[in-house]
């Protein structure tokens, strides 16, 4: 991923206040991270 995407995740990760939310936001994320999408990426036409 490059810079840019990865501070995406690491803000998107790090805002909730719960852990069990962290820990969701992971969870959804990790198959996007392996392929290399952006957080945003799925909102582009």
């Amino acid at each position: 991923l490059t810079p840019g995407r990865q501070r995406g995740y690491i803000l998107h990760f790090s805002q909730p206040k719960q852990s069990k939310t962290r820990e969701s936001r992971i969870e959804k994320c990790i198959p996007m991270i392996m392929d290399g999408i952006g957080l945003h990426d799925k909102y582009k036409c």
